[in-house]
């Protein structure tokens, strides 16, 4: 019996160890899906719905990500039905193209991927996990929540926030489709919401013809309607509604969303930055007010800023805060224009001054360095041109700003790399502080630090490399051209790259 008993125990025992093992197996298994250029595409078209994250393993911010990011695909998995994150680690260099066909800027970028990646859609939610479980469980619902009654108006809307409603007689036709259509296709951004009785919404006209779509907003007029429902037309007025007439840039919160929106925009920006809390403030509102409605209808966004807020924008643009109050624009094309210690009253005349083209634009540029011995060459805007694009050099140009965590531990790595190809005569590295210096628009400086390579032929490359000083060297050697190089030569290498190209192009159709 005690022999049968012993055997017992140790099978008991050894049942136990294997259940351990396993569960501890199953503790280190990761909920996020790992992705490449071999499974990536397989993986997107199995799930209609999966989130990827575009990472590289030496960014800071993917790091401080990646454990919230586990926790929500922990979470998620749990969801009836489940949600998928992915990752994909878009330095390695076999990845790069997945980084080029997703339009990758910066790490970690985060991307829904819908209908089996027919719908791609960037991430704007929270980055800690149980932000990210909110907001993706919002995401996989419909894009559009009925309204049945004024409570669940109250429930849905947020006096706070944007809120779209489409109005209708009944929920079918044209009028109806479209405005799925564009509440699919923009549910990241803004909330939607549709109902058969316009008396249910908190605000607007209740007894209104339908169709129409209402948007409700927390700032200038409170509700605007609109019954055109060509879907580019939707688009269009809702981006127009959806953008204070003013966007303020301070510090509440409830600001941010507009203030990103603001930067985005690739149309001519008016910026009036001045202290809220001293001076005159008053008086310079209400003659901005007074200029945004008077050119209300040129292609201009206006924003006012409070100087103890502003301190980023003041270092992008390189002001100082003893001009302040100052007004600057900047247009399509990046060129700046700056009116210094503006008056109330100067505001609308300057502003007609900029749009009848009587302005100068001014270029902000550092001195010319008098010695520029070091292996890291020093570049500012009134040296770009020789010693950049007219220098008959491959030249890998660095645009940094002084307080950039990530520019501070390149510098050292770029010193390296430069003193490792101090004998190519062919090769130069430097620097521009894009902080002190106005950046040409040639260069899509989105984030710090940013590295081009310039040919002697004009060409430009974005580095997208890793951090060492062995990856920029290959980089360089890889991407570089003989300073001598005719241009019989250059143009057959275009020749050569354009037939690679469509070569590749017919591989992937076959």
């Amino acid at each position: 019996m005690a022999i049968h008993s012993r055997v017992w125990i140790s099978l008991l025992l050894a049942l136990a160890v294997a259940l351990c093992a396993r569960a501890e197996e199953a503790a280190g298994e990761e909920a996020v899906l790992t992705l490449d250029v071999d499974n990536f595409d397989d993986a997107v078209a199995k799930h209609p719905f999966m989130v990827i994250e575009f990472y590289a393993p030496w960014c800071g911010h993917c790091k401080k990500l990646a454990p919230e990011y586990e926790k929500a695909a922990q979470s998620l998995s749990k969801h009836d039905p489940p949600i998928v994150l992915a990752k994909v680690d878009a330095n390695e260099e076999k990845n790069r193209p997945l980084a080029t066909k997703y339009e990758i800027q910066g790490f970690p970028t985060l991307k829904i991927f819908r209908n089996q990646g027919k719908n791609v859609q960037e991430y704007k939610g929270p980055r800690e996990a149980e932000g990210i479980v909110e907001y993706l469980k919002k995401q996989v619902g419909p894009a559009s929540t009925e309204i049945k009654s004024p409570e669940d108006a109250a429930t849905l809307i947020d006096d706070k926030k944007i809120y779209i409603v489409g109005i209708f007689t009944e929920f079918s036709g044209t009028e109806f489709t479209n405005f799925m259509e564009v509440a699919e296709k923009l549910r990241s951004d803004y909330d939607f919401g549709h109902t058969l009785h316009a008396n249910h919404l908190p605000r607007g006209d209740a007894a209104v013809e339908r169709p129409l779509v209402r948007l409700l907003k927390p700032f200038d007029e409170l509700v605007v309607d609109s019954k055109d429902f060509d879907v580019a037309a939707l688009e269009k007025f809702i981006d127009a509604s959806s953008t204070p007439r003013i966007v303020t840039f301070d510090k509440n919160p409830d600001n941010h969303p507009y203030l990103l929106k603001y930067f985005q925009s690739t149309v001519p920006k008016a910026m009036l930055f001045l202290n809220f809390s001293t001076g005159p403030f008053e008086s310079f509102k209400s003659a901005y007010y007074g200029a945004a409605d008077e050119f209300k209808d040129k292609e201009v966004k206006f924003l006012i800023g409070d100087i103890e807020a502003s301190q980023g924008a003041f270092q992008y643009f390189g002001l100082k805060e003893d001009q302040a109050p100052l007004i600057v624009i900047q247009d399509g094309d990046s060129k700046k224009f700056l009116k210094e210690r503006v008056e109330p009253d100067q505001i609308v005349a300057w502003l007609k001054d900029y749009f009848d083209g009587k302005l100068t634009p001014f270029k902000k540029s550092e001195p010319i360095p008098e010695t520029n011995n070091e292996p890291v060459k020093v570049v500012v805007s009134d040296s770009l041109d020789d010693m950049v694009f007219k220098s008959g050099k491959n030249v890998l140009i660095e645009f940094y700003a002084p307080w950039c965590g990530h520019c501070k531990k390149l510098a050292p790595i770029l010193e390296e790399a430069a003193t490792t190809l101090q004998s190519d005569e062919d090769v130069v590295i430097a620097k521009m502080d894009a902080t002190a210096n106005d950046v040409p628009s040639e260069f899509d400086v989105q984030g710090y630090p940013t590295m081009y390579l310039v040919t002697p032929s004009g060409k430009m490359t974005a580095y997208d490399g890793g951090r060492t000083a062995d990856d920029i060297v290959d980089f360089i050697k890889k991407n570089k051209e003989t300073a001598g190089q005719s241009t019989t030569e250059k143009v057959a290498e275009k020749v050569a790259e354009k037939v690679e190209a469509t070569t590749e192009a017919v591989k992937d159709e076959l």
